[in-house]
């Protein structure tokens, strides 16, 4: 039987997200909440929306809000799935902090794309991203050669970019209606790749 790493704090992120799911939907405030806790692009450059969080603050209580039930069933599938072999590797605290990077660079480039843009992004699906990242720099089972002075680690590390990008790119055309994020998976991604060894590092630094 495999066995499974205990993963805590994931545990913990999917718990926290679901009860905020919950309380949203079960009070009927989810779409007011969307407005004033998700993250609008143009709020950046000084669009107002009454009653909202400040917008620094939005990237991360964005991921407490999802659009519906399948929405958060992903999401939350998706975390379950990679966030506890990458807090294995890295440890709780270090996992909870790669999903906030995630979460801040998912936003930052999703501003990036569309810094006009007034609908809200809401759901954890950028700082899930990020986790996916680090999954894949730690549990790739590629097998990559050093390219010229680029290390094999570097390699890896633009293959797993390159290949999300398609994969998101391929959502894109297949949703085209359907306001999916794709500029925020990308930088959710990104950020997992960059910080996933350098968290590494400083986890056994600490020990």
């Amino acid at each position: 039987m495999l066995n499974l790493p205990e993963g805590r704090f994931t545990q913990g992120l999917v718990a926290g997200t679901a009860i905020a799911f919950l309380f949203l939907w079960l009070s009927g405030s989810l779409a007011l909440a969307s407005v004033q806790g998700g993250f609008i692009p143009a709020r950046v450059m000084g669009a107002a929306v009454p009653g909202a969080l400040p917008v620094w603050l939005t990237p991360l209580s964005a991921t407490f809000i999802h659009a519906g039930f399948l929405h958060l069933v992903l999401n939350m599938f998706m975390l379950v799935i990679c966030g506890r072999f990458v807090e294995s590797v890295i440890g709780g605290w270090e996992s909870v902090l790669l999903y906030i990077v995630g979460a801040y660079a998912a936003a930052a480039a999703q501003w990036a794309i569309d810094p006009a843009s007034t609908v809200p992004m809401v759901g954890a699906s950028g700082a899930i991203s990020a986790t996916v990242g680090a999954y894949g720099v730690f549990f790739s089972r590629a097998q990559v050669k050093a390219i010229g002075p680029f290390s094999p680690f570097v390699v890896r590390v633009v293959w797993l970019a390159a290949g999300w990008i398609f994969l998101q790119s391929l959502f894109g055309l297949a949703f085209a209606g359907g306001q999916i994020a794709i500029a925020a998976h990308v930088g959710g991604f990104i950020a997992g790749l960059l910080l996933a060894r350098p968290l590494l590092l400083w986890r056994y630094r600490k020990a």
